[in-house]
């Protein structure tokens, strides 16, 4: 029978008064996707920075390839045969794709070329077209994760850990990187795919391992277990019901655009939101849904068109007048636009609703406090810097600003993004509650399932310019993806 080339055995950690694992086993074998699932804060991130070094165990035992394995850093890790590739990528555009893949191992590469083994790298990616002098700025996102795996083949790993590998991937792209999955299988690489996309997990997983508040509540064949049954694995209860439904009335117009313009996106849009509305965007990568609400909220500048809000009309907006108008925007970037990552999630929460010199800290605690409360949010003090939060709880305290500043009309762009189910359904709850006090949100997203459990409404992008909205019962995602990819629909050409 093979043997695990990678095994943890009752593996603790402590941060302080935090314990994060609590006693968690994981097999890995060579030549497996192993599938890592569970919330953001089930201690997924943990265990592989513990397998990759970046922090040792407090209890517990690592074997690797049948013996003990204590990595005292990443360095020695990666010199052991593990390769971890962060859902935020490592490269520096700047340099070449030699150069990228030559950092951290300058030691091994010294008075060598490696240029021939980099290419070969490339090739067996499917990347023959690009060479080892190629500058990393001129590749796209889908491409840079390629480069990535290919300084993981470079330095022979046995192990590689993709962390959300897909969350700002095309179809296209993730297609290319499961063809890529698959020929480093056959060739006996054990591969650690941690992702939120459960249809995803099915699709490329062999085996999986369920982690629930610290400790391993399920593992096996992935073709033996259902997505309903991962998922209450995942949250420790049944998830009948993803998209709660709450009744909201919707009223009079608050915002209408007409011909919103940016330069290069959006091209043409417009449409109206209403009181109480949930109105749902949608279109393919590229197409113009952010470009679109960055123009709309003034973080990008407005070429031509008209914006008539709260009974006022504008040719040009900011983020200053939009959240002074009632005007609030959450990004999809919440690393760099959404949240102030050096500082505290007290400050965080008020941040945007800050008037004058002097801020009483005290209130300021406790208000930050009850959000926290509120949203549920997992963190041990709200002191705490923000950046020491999972995803989804980092993406609560954007929502809970946004709540906090009060403003009337809300735009969610990707506000589910590298986010685990649970949390989903919170957020998709919390939208719906917004609604029903009268608050009108517009929500970007690329997951159709989501835009149709929760909007009352939608449009679609296509290449700058977007469809009339109609109900959300009058769309299917046939008559939804024809207008993504054609800008038209049958009905229409009739």
């Amino acid at each position: 029978m093979l043997s695990p080339i990678f095994r943890a055995q009752g593996v603790h950690k402590h941060f302080g008064p935090v314990h994060a694992l609590k006693g968690v086993d994981l097999d890995i074998y060579p030549g497996e996707v192993h599938a890592l699932i569970g919330e953001n804060g089930a201690g997924k991130s943990t265990l592989m920075k513990v397998l990759s070094g970046a922090h040792l165990p407090s209890e517990g035992q690592l074997f690797m390839i049948g013996e003990e394995f204590i990595p005292s850093d990443p360095q020695h890790a990666r010199e052991s045969g593990i390769a971890m590739i962060y859902q935020e990528l490592t490269l520096a555009p700047h340099l070449t794709i030699e150069e990228n893949i030559c950092l951290g191992m300058e030691q091994s590469f010294i008075n060598k070329n490696f240029a021939a083994k980099i290419q070969d790298a490339l090739d067996m990616l499917g990347q023959d077209h690009l060479s080892p002098n190629t500058k990393v700025s001129t590749l796209p996102i889908g491409t840079r994760q390629l480069v990535e795996i290919a300084r993981a083949i470079v330095n022979d790993a046995k192990i590689v850990i993709l962390d959300e590998p897909t969350s700002s991937l095309s179809t296209a792209d993730t297609k290319a990187l499961f063809k890529v999955m698959n020929k480093l299988r056959d060739q006996g690489v054990a591969l650690v795919y941690i992702s939120h996309f459960l249809e995803e997990v099915q699709e490329i997983s062999d085996r999986y391992t369920i982690l629930r508040d610290g400790q391993s509540c399920g593992s096996g064949m992935i073709e033996d277990i259902t997505v309903q049954r991962i998922i209450e694995l995942m949250v420790g209860r049944s998830m009948d019901d993803m998209y709660p439904r709450m009744g909201h009335e919707i009223t009079e117009e608050i915002l209408s655009v007409s011909n919103l313009a940016g330069s290069p996106l959006p091209k043409n849009v417009s449409f109206k939101l209403h009181k109480g509305e949930i109105l749902g965007i949608f279109g393919l990568v590229g197409a113009g849904r952010s470009e679109a609400m960055r123009v709309l909220f003034g973080l990008d500048p407005m070429e031509s068109g008209q914006i008539k809000m709260l009974g006022k009309t504008y040719k040009s907006m900011s983020p200053a007048k939009s959240l002074k108008n009632g005007l609030d925007f959450l990004s999809e970037d919440r690393k760099a636009e959404g949240l102030a990552q050096g500082m505290s999630i007290a400050i965080n929460t008020t941040l945007s609703s800050v008037k004058g010199v002097f801020i009483n800290l005290k209130d300021e605690l406790k208000l930050a406090g009850t959000w926290a409360i509120k949203m549920r949010t997992k963190c041990h003090s709200v002191e705490d810097p923000i950046s020491s939060l999972s995803g989804g709880n980092q993406q609560k305290v954007a929502l809970a600003r946004m709540m906090y500043h009060n403003s009337q009309i809300l735009i969610l762009d990707e506000p589910t993004r590298g986010i685990d189910v649970g949390s989903k359904s919170e957020i998709y709850a919390f939208i719906q509650e917004l609604a029903q006090e009268g608050k009108s949100i517009i929500v970007i997203s690329s997951y159709l399932p989501e835009l149709q459990g929760v909007c009352d409404s939608l449009a679609v992008m296509y290449r700058g310019n977007l469809s009339p909205v109609r109900k959300i019962e009058d769309w299917d995602e046939h008559t939804i993806m024809e207008y993504a990819t054609t800008g038209t629909n049958q009905e229409e050409s009739a």
